[in-house]
């Protein structure tokens, strides 16, 4: 294992973060301060708790949850697509750094800045509203383990995307909407028989039920089957890329 590789890499991709830190840290926490005041002041004034819980407070894990799948691609899927489109790929290909110390470095970089974020949220969200935290390691699992399955997931979406349009498409008609759509502002307890049914299949729906019962011990969805939705998508991702690096799919383009 080239560890030297690998920490080249991540340094590459941190000192990124570090160069834009407008865009990378307080563009999202301006913009989740944004929502407490639209959701927690508007609609908190009409919907008190939900389920025991302030309906500021019941929102902060769907917020965090938003913020942090939509950040791990976008810094996944850029820091690799960024090499395809100026060339520097192949510096790394013709290196002595293997697809695992490839991998290691990009996905590392990519899911350390989305947990630094989460955090910075977290802490944010306490200035607006009490934010409890019933199980804190179930919490930091939850948000490890989804910080690097969907920085996998970007990763290969930067694999794919050759132009910059691909790169925002899954984010913004896929993964905006199902975050959305997944219980990030509301419970599916709340909804008609017939659409909580539909919800089930929207997985996003049980990462934000589990990470919310390690705050508040409520849920849609039990917590091991949240925690082996978000396993079987990191092995699924694991795969792909796995499958990436085996074929050479696109990555020199």
């Amino acid at each position: 294992m080239n560890f030297h590789a690998i920490k080249a890499i991540y340094v590459l991709e941190m000192a990124r973060t570090r160069r834009t830190l407008m865009q990378s840290i307080a563009s999202p926490v301006i913009s989740t301060s944004l929502y407490f005041v639209v959701f927690g002041s508007a609609i908190g004034s009409r919907i008190q708790e939900v389920e025991g819980v302030p309906y500021g407070s019941f929102i902060v894990p769907g917020l965090v949850m938003l913020s942090l799948l939509t950040e791990s691609i976008s810094n996944a899927s850029f820091g690799i697509y960024f090499p395809k489109f100026t060339g520097t790929i192949y510096e790394i290909l013709s290196a002595p750094v293997s697809s695992l110390e490839a991998v290691l470095g990009y996905v590392g970089a990519a899911a350390t800045k989305s947990l630094i974020l989460g955090t910075i949220m977290l802490l944010t969200a306490s200035f607006f509203v009490p934010v409890r935290i019933a199980h804190p390691a179930l919490m930091i699992l939850f948000l490890i383990l989804t910080a690097v399955s969907f920085s996998l997931f970007g990763f290969i979406i930067g694999i794919w995307a050759d132009n910059f349009e691909k790169l925002q498409v899954i984010p913004l008609l896929v993964i905006t909407p199902l975050v959305f759509l997944g219980g990030s502002f509301y419970s599916a307890s709340m909804l008609p028989p017939f659409w909580q049914s539909v919800t089930l299949f929207n997985p996003v729906l049980y990462l934000v039920s589990g990470f919310r019962w390690s705050f508040y011990e409520i849920s849609d969805v039990s917590v091991e089957v949240s925690l082996a939705m978000i396993l079987l998508f990191l092995t699924a991702c694991l795969l792909v890329v796995a499958w990436i690096f085996r074929t050479g799919y696109h990555i020199k383009k």
